[in-house]
C-alpha cells in the first residue's frame, strides 16, 4: 500500500472501483457564480434544496474546516442501449438501468473513507447528496470540460459519467487543468439542437423547468400540458443531448459491471407500470433510480407516453389507471385516452 498521500488515495479509489481520480486545490468554490445566476434566473424550477444548499456549495470550509485539498472521483456508467421491443413500452435514461448509483457509489466512498481515517486522512465525502458542484469541481481538476449541454465531458469518453467529490485537510499537489479543454464542443450544437423541449437557453445554460428530466423525476406535479408531447417515450430522464454528442459515439472501456442494464429497466412496460399496485411497483423497483419519482409519478409518465404513442391497446391500462389514489395519474390518464 502506497505511504504517500496522493498515491495512497489515488491507489484505494481505483481499487475500489473508481475509473478516475483528479485533485484541485480549494480556493473559494468554481462555478459558484453560474450557480447564483442559475438560482436568480429561476432555471432550477422547483427544486428548493438548490437555494437551501447554496452557501455551502459556495464556502467548503462549512462542510469540512480547513478543507485544502479536493479530490473529484469519476465512475464511467455507460452501456449499450438494449434493443427497442417496440410496443408499448417507454424509453428510460441511461444511468437508471442498473443499480442506484447513489447506493452503489455512496458505499463505495464510505469504504475510502474509512482506509483513509486508518492513515491518518481527515475527509468527507459526497456523490450528489452533499451540496458540492461536482461538475464544476470536476472541471477545475482538470478530469474534463463543461459541455453546451451542461454536463461534463472527458474527451473521448463522453458524458456518462457518475461524479463524486471529497475534501480533505491535506494541502496536495493539484492536477492541471488541461489547456484548450474548453474549445472541444468547437461549433458543434447538436446537444441544444436535440433537446425536444428547447430546455437550453444558449451554451451551457439550461432552464430545468423545461427539461424532460426534471419533469419525470423531479416534478411532483403535473407535467404542463403544452410539454406532454415533447417528452415522446422518455418515460424516466432523457439522454437526447448525449446522445447525439460526438464524444458519446461508442461506450467506455472497460464497461462497469455493476452498472449493467438489468432486464427490463433500459424499455419499461407501460401496462405493467400502470396496472401494478404501487406498494409492489416500489418492491419491484428495490434498489433502482426508478423509485426517485414515486410509483405515482412513473405511473403519471407512463400514461403521457402511452398517449404520445396513441395506440389503442392501451387503453385498458388507462382506464385502469383513472382508478388510482393520485390526482395527477387519474388526470394524465385521461389526457392520454383523449389523445387515443
Amino acid at each position: 500500500m502506497a505511504t504517500d498521500p496522493r498515491a495512497l488515495i489515488q491507489e484505494q479509489a481505483r481499487e475500489l472501483g473508481f475509473d478516475r481520480v483528479r485533485f484541485a486545490a480549494v480556493h473559494g468554490s468554481p462555478g459558484i457564480e453560474h450557480y447564483d445566476r442559475f438560482i436568480e434566473e429561476g432555471r432550477h424550477a422547483d427544486m428548493g434544496w438548490m437555494v437551501g444548499g447554496r452557501d455551502k456549495r459556495a464556502s467548503p470550509d462549512l462542510l469540512l474546516a480547513g478543507a485544502r485539498t479536493a479530490v473529484v472521483l469519476g465512475v464511467s456508467y455507460g452501456w449499450p442501449r438494449p434493443p427497442d421491443p417496440g410496443g408499448l413500452t417507454g424509453k428510460v435514461a441511461c444511468y437508471a438501468w442498473g443499480r442506484d448509483y447513489h447506493n452503489l457509489i455512496g458505499k463505495r466512498l464510505t469504504k475510502l473513507r474509512r482506509r483513509l481515517d486508518e492513515a491518518g486522512i481527515d475527509s468527507t465525502w459526497g456523490v450528489d447528496s452533499r451540496p458540492f458542484i461536482e461538475r464544476a469541481w470536476a472541471v477545475e481538476a482538470g478530469m474534463g470540460f463543461a459541455g453546451r449541454n451542461c454536463c461534463t465531458i472527458v474527451p473521448g469518453q463522453g458524458s456518462y459519467l457518475f461524479l463524486a467529490v471529497g475534501l480533505l485537510t491535506l494541502d496536495l499537489a493539484p492536477d492541471p487543468r488541461r489547456a484548450g479543454l474548453e474549445r472541444h464542443c468547437g461549433a458543434c450544437t447538436r446537444c441544444l439542437t436535440a433537446c425536444p423541449t428547447n430546455a437550453f437557453l444558449g451554451s451551457g445554460k439550461l432552464d430545468a423547468g423545461r427539461c424532460i428530466s426534471w419533469m419525470t423525476i423531479e416534478n411532483r406535479g403535473a407535467i404542463d400540458e403544452a410539454m406532454r408531447p415533447s417528452l415522446g417515450r422518455w418515460v424516466f430522464g432523457c439522454d437526447d443531448c448525449q446522445e447525439v454528442c460526438p464524444h458519446n459515439h461508442k461506450p467506455p472501456t472497460p464497461l462497469q459491471a455493476d452498472l449493467r442494464p438489468l432486464p427490463g429497466r433500459a424499455w419499461l412496460d407501460l401496462e405493467w407500470v400502470l396496472r401494478t399496485p404501487d406498494s409492489a411497483l416500489d418492491k419491484a423497483l428495490n434498489g433502482s433510480p426508478l423509485r426517485r419519482c414515486k410509483a405515482w409519478g412513473l405511473k403519471r409518465n407512463a400514461a403521457v407516453v402511452l398517449g404520445n404513442l396513441g395506440d389503442a391497446a392501451a387503453r385498458p391500462a388507462l382506464h385502469h389507471a383513472l382508478t388510482h389514489d393520485h390526482v395527477e395519474v387519474r388526470t394524465h390518464a385521461r389526457w392520454a385516452l383523449d389523445r387515443i
